[in-house]
């Protein structure tokens, strides 16, 4: 899964990878801590536009009555997403790309302590996510919110956690976002192995309060 992520790459910089136009509001950068319900940059097309625009991060389905009306859904599995009543429609129609510079994931010690990893790609580039967002409304509250699309650990992040969000080459933005073509589903599937390096971090990271650069230093 991906529960934390960072964004250091500055606002200016992705819009120009992605061709997108800039909303005047986007989270400011750079970002070592981002949690689920905070807002993130995203990157979507719509009629033969693309957008780098910012949603919550954190589905919310039609259904909810509040913003906590039920599990909070910042992943969703590609295994299911296109049969799960929650993620359909989108999944068909409102597909988003989600970049991140890294993100965290936790194993256990034999006390049951938990220790982070930060993963980042080996080039240092940008890592796109596959997303999915939508439009949330009810008593005066609006959200656009979106969730990053999981699979089943490649052979390298199985070392770490059994499940890893999809990440997308550049050659696969445009369909994913469906400008061209069928065969988003195919898309779905681990990064190649070599694709990111990981190294231990702090602790510190564990808390959601925590920020600054010291969270991605490696630790031995």
């Amino acid at each position: 899964m991906c529960g934390r992520m960072t964004m250091t790459h500055p606002n200016d910089a992705m819009a120009r990878l992605f061709e997108a136009a800039p909303s005047n509001d986007l989270p400011p950068v750079p970002r070592y801590n981002i949690c689920p319900t905070q807002d993130v940059a995203v990157v979507t097309s719509e009629q033969g536009q693309r957008r780098l625009r910012p949603m919550r991060w954190g589905f919310l389905p039609h259904w909810y009555k509040t913003p906590t009306g039920g599990p909070l859904l910042i992943n969703a599995r590609s295994e299911t997403i296109a049969q799960k009543p929650a993620f359909a429609a989108a999944c068909r129609s409102q597909r988003c790309l989600i970049p991140a510079s890294g993100f965290y994931e936790w194993t256990k010690d034999e006390a049951g302590n938990r220790l982070p990893w930060y993963f980042e790609p080996a080039d240092k580039s940008p890592a796109v996510f596959a997303g999915i967002w939508q439009d949330w409304q009810a008593d005066e509250q609006n959200y656009t919110t979106c969730a990053i699309v999981t699979c089943a650990a490649g052979s390298q992040m199985a070392q770490i956690h059994h499940r890893e969000p999809v990440t997308l080459a550049p050659r696969d933005w445009a369909k994913w976002l469906g400008e061209e073509g069928k065969g988003a589903a195919l898309l779905m599937k681990p990064a190649p192995d070599g694709n990111f390096a990981h190294h231990r971090v702090s602790t510190n990271v564990n808390s959601n309060r925590a920020s600054g650069p010291d969270l991605i230093e490696e630790i031995d």
